[in-house]
């Protein structure tokens, strides 16, 4: 039976990656995202399913959720749906956008596994279903202006840890991919309120930041690998980044001797 996953984002960035490398391995994919025109495009071009909904929206994810129950089963959910805004000091950040960090990355994921685990249960019985997370280095260090991203992408990556104890004897995995430095189209641009110049000095002499395709890649791994091997977190930086804080901007070049030509 081919594998059915719903992936949510999919309108761009990683979320459309991982719609096209699922698809390319042979899934059957929905791809889910609020604009519906975006996926319409990767329908007609991938032969993904295109399902516009709001995951913000519990009445949205009730629709997917019985849009589903009616069209098939599902063997993977991969939650990549979320987002940042403003870079302000903690002292200085909007509420609002606290609250929308956590719709869009916490509270949109806790709805979808609740509406959708009894689907993964029901498609599990016959050999094992997936969740897979997709996180953030930014849940696992703190960094100054980051406050409120951090804050959602941890309790999102927590909410990952504790579904992987509750669900402990049944056969489904669940899989946090947590990349650091990744340049996507939209994310930081976003992020920054629009301000393309602003946006492009963040990613200004890295040699090589990850790319949408890079994490797709590591999903469909994850997804792909024998039912019994869990990939409970991959960390994903790119070689210029060592760590949140370390960031090498020019050629990446070795020192010493090595370097003589």
């Amino acid at each position: 039976m081919t594998r059915r996953a719903v992936v949510t984002g999919a309108s761009s960035g990683i979320g459309e990656a991982t719609a096209r490398a699922l698809r390319a391995s042979g899934w059957d994919v929905v791809a889910v995202a609020r604009r519906a025109e975006r996926l319409q495009a990767l329908e007609a071009e991938t032969g993904a399913v295109a399902f516009a909904a709001d995951l913000t929206s519990p009445a949205d994810v009730d629709a997917l959720a019985a849009w589903l129950d009616e069209s098939g089963p599902v063997h993977a959910l991969v939650q990549i749906a979320g987002g940042a805004r403003g870079t302000d000091r903690i002292e200085d950040g909007s509420p609002d956008d606290w609250q929308w960090m956590f719709e869009v990355n916490v509270l949109s994921s806790q709805r979808l596994v609740a509406a959708l685990l009894p689907l993964l249960r029901r498609a599990a019985a016959g050999g094992h279903a997936d969740t897979v997370f997709v996180t953030s280095t930014a849940a696992q260090t703190a960094y100054p202006g980051g406050g409120g991203y951090n804050a959602a992408k941890a309790a999102e990556s927590m909410l990952a840890h504790a579904l992987r104890l509750e669900l402990n004897g049944e056969p489904i995995r669940v899989v946090e991919i947590a990349p650091g430095m990744v340049y996507t189209e939209e994310f930081t641009l976003n992020r920054l309120g629009g301000d393309r110049n602003a946006a492009e000095r963040v990613y200004a002499d890295v040699e090589a930041p990850l790319t949408a395709d890079d994490v797709a890649d590591v999903i469909a791994y994850a997804l792909n690998a024998p039912g019994h091997v869990n990939l409970d977190l991959v960390t994903m930086r790119p070689v210029a980044q060592s760590a949140q804080h370390l960031l090498a901007r020019g050629p990446l070049r070795p020192r010493g001797d090595a370097a003589r030509p």
